[in-house]
């Protein structure tokens, strides 16, 4: 391992049952799946050098970040030497700036694996040649003065047959090995395993897998997303529940969670309290609530949870669900003891909404939904910038959106740019 870093970085009450208070029509009736943009809409996949220098713009009064998702690293690492990589990267970052980013989130854990030099993680599958992505481009978004935070998901991990092909020096291929384990601390669901966070074993290898980062990389902030439980099935926890003497499902699994987030929160802040923690949950209050068993108002009101909460209100105006004004502004009165930054879905622009009822074309008559949102963002009390989900759907858009894209990716900038 490199030696320990000193990182010189700080970043930056309304009772709510959801966004479903103002509904027309229920987003609860979604499939389970669709409740995570990644996994459905965008990730389509089946189954930093030694270095003090840090971004200059952690204090920031005004966030201005996009997602980089794993599903990129197929174009930019898979089969890629370190050069070549390193060029993605220098063109990804500048892309960034010149639309007037200043932060960025690298996907560096999606799947319990690693795209950065681990011994508690296997590799990921898009690195191929032996190099060290996460230092890489912690250098080269340094050198633009960005602020890199690195993203994990924390329960989501591989499928049976990626598990069955680990390094037995691997806990999560011991845990499935071993029939104690498997079943209990790794759960399948749909032929993918998630880790459980009823056990304290877990919570503290996920924390581990955070302060294994922190000791080697010079991140300016850690962020995990939405991905907690897969499932509303009593079958995927039955076991643990049982033996918990709890007697409410739900409300035993939100505790789960938030003994995880708490932990996560408590571990870097031992490393450095001033590394911020920030979390991106769904937009909708209630999903988080009963069918992710995410306490996501408790996280964002009390202390102790997280810095920064950056709600993915992906919904347009006219949503029936949850129509983006009144739930960013529902978000901007809850979330009263962290940070906010309202998550934004350009990855929407030019698709049909199927599930924002009678608002359901807004996105296909209208290209300049995003930039409405960052002036409304702009102007709402307690709200520190927008975060864009994600550079592949502003740079990299499908054929058939791209001139809706470019036209709005135009605007997007200017108003990115005032905000400097």
């Amino acid at each position: 391992m490199k030696k320990k870093l000193l990182y010189f970085t700080s970043l930056l009450s309304i009772m709510l049952s959801g966004c479903n208070q103002i509904t027309v029509i229920s987003e609860n009736s979604e499939p389970e799946q669709n409740y995570y943009i990644q996994e459905i809409a965008h990730l389509h996949l089946e189954d930093a050098l030694d270095s003090l220098q840090t971004s200059e713009n952690q204090n920031q009064n005004n966030i201005r970040a996009v997602w980089i998702p794993v599903m990129l690293y197929e174009n930019w690492m898979l089969n890629k030497s370190e050069t070549e990589f390193r060029e993605n990267m220098k063109t990804a970052f500048q892309n960034c700036v010149d639309l007037g980013i200043n932060t960025v989130y690298l996907h560096v854990r999606a799947y319990a694996d690693a795209y950065y030099h681990s011994d508690i993680f296997p590799t990921g599958i898009y690195l191929t040649h032996n190099y060290d992505p996460l230092e890489i481009m912690l250098e080269e978004a340094h050198a633009l003065n960005l602020s890199a935070h690195a993203w994990i998901n924390p329960m989501r991990a591989q499928t049976t047959q990626q598990l069955a092909n680990l390094d037995t020096n691997y806990i999560l291929r011991q845990w499935y090995d071993n029939p104690e384990t498997n079943g209990t601390y790794l759960v399948n669901y749909n032929d993918r395993y998630y880790l459980n966070p009823a056990y304290p074993e877990v919570r503290q290898l996920i924390a581990d897998g955070i302060t294994e980062i922190l000791e080697n990389y010079a991140v300016d902030g850690i962020h995990i997303d939405d991905y907690f439980y897969p499932t509303t099935d009593s079958n995927f926890d039955e076991k643990a529940f049982s033996e918990s003497n709890a007697t409410d499902l739900a409300e035993w699994r939100r505790s789960n969670c938030s003994e995880l987030i708490k932990l996560l929160y408590q571990t870097i802040k031992n490393y450095n309290p001033d590394i911020p923690f920030s979390i991106s949950p769904q937009g909708n209050f209630s999903i988080n609530y009963d069918k992710l068993y995410a306490d996501v108002k408790l996280w964002c009101s009390q202390e102790g949870y997280c810095d920064v909460i950056i709600p993915q209100i992906y919904y347009g105006f006219e949503n029936q669900t949850c129509p983006f004004a009144e739930t960013a502004t529902l978000w901007a009165e809850t979330a009263t003891a962290t940070d906010l930054v309202i998550g934004l879905g350009v990855y929407k622009t030019g698709m049909e909404d199927q599930w924002a009822g009678t608002g359901s074309t807004e996105w296909l008559t209208d290209s300049s939904v995003i930039a409405k949102q960052i002036e409304f963002v702009s102007n709402l009390d307690n709200a520190n910038g927008v975060a864009l989900y994600s550079y592949s759907s502003i740079f990299e858009p499908e054929q058939a959106v791209s001139a809706l894209i470019n036209a709005e990716k135009n605007h997007i900038s200017e108003l990115l740019l005032q905000e400097k």
